[in-house]
């Protein structure tokens, strides 16, 4: 065989490839009602080819019959396709940018909800609360933690991380002007440190999904980083929708370094407050 057929060969693989992987997440959507149909193409390709490899499976094809009738395997395949980085205080100078910029607004309201969208495994939400815990604000705040992944949701919910990256998580707080030792805010027990308590009783974990699901209350912040890149342009523009309509006139929404509003429906809808993409609504 020439190398030109080989060539040609290879694209016609590809191509059976992508067209295996849409009918993958049709059949997902039907069967299970997670609709990721219009996730980065990129993203979920290079997800689904991963469990592919690991699973030993011969094709997409092959693996999706045994993702129909296995709901457990399903359900790794939900972990791998729905699994976000994570680490708290992650972009330090972002937190920095909320205790100068927003905390200040927040101190004006009597009682302030927030909504952390695709909180994965809970770390931001932490550190979200020691800040507030800092500026005085957690006691008069309710935080809604929201995620599909049912999996990440039950590891948020117990708030224990690896000790390995208590080092990484001191550093970034140490960039946020913290006003405490982080070491307050955990015991050591074995190789895990265990979050204080009283850091999560404002907290309230829920299943949600941003494909599928509806507005989520009157919010005065939404807090939502790193997940719209997974999406297409046209579902990012439903979400910010969803935010949109879920933020009081005057609220705060909060996108990841990598995110913008500047190509969405929504540009002219917000004033940028701090150049590490934390917003506020117009009224």
């Amino acid at each position: 065989m020439d190398i030109s057929k080989q060539i040609i060969l290879s694209e016609e693989e590809k191509n059976n490839q992508n067209i295996e992987i849409k009918l993958l997440l049709e059949a997902i959507h039907l069967k299970y009602g997670y609709d990721f149909r219009d996730y980065s193409k990129a993203h979920l390709k290079r997800r689904i080819l991963t469990r592919l490899s690991r699973s030993n499976f011969g094709s997409v094809s092959e693996m999706q019959y045994k993702i129909l009738n296995d709901h457990e395997f399903f359900h790794t395949l939900l972990v791998d396709l729905s699994l976000n980085v994570t680490e708290m205080f992650r972009d330090p100078y972002f937190f920095l940018g909320l205790r100068q910029t927003v905390a200040p607004l927040l101190k004006t309201y009597p009682f302030v909800k927030i909504w952390h969208a695709g909180c994965a495994t809970g770390e931001e939400v932490y550190s979200m609360a020691i800040l507030l815990k800092e500026e005085g604000l957690l006691d008069r705040c309710t935080m809604y933690a929201t995620d599909f992944n049912q999996i990440a949701l039950e590891k948020a919910t117990e708030a224990i991380y690896p000790i390995k990256k208590l080092k990484d998580y001191t550093d970034n707080y140490n960039k946020t002007d913290g006003k405490a030792s982080f070491s307050d805010y955990f015991t050591v027990k074995y190789d895990a440190a265990i979050l204080d308590k009283n850091l999560k009783k404002n907290i309230v974990f829920s299943d949600h999904n941003l494909v599928t699901d509806g507005v989520f209350g009157e919010m005065n912040m939404i807090v939502c980083r790193n997940v719209l890149i997974y999406f297409n342009r046209e579902l990012q523009n439903r979400i910010l929708k969803l935010f949109y309509d879920s933020l009081v006139p005057g609220g705060i929404l909060c996108l990841g370094t990598k995110e913008s509003l500047m190509f969405s429906d929504y540009k002219e809808s917000y004033k940028q407050l701090h150049k590490l993409n934390i917003f506020k609504k117009n009224y």
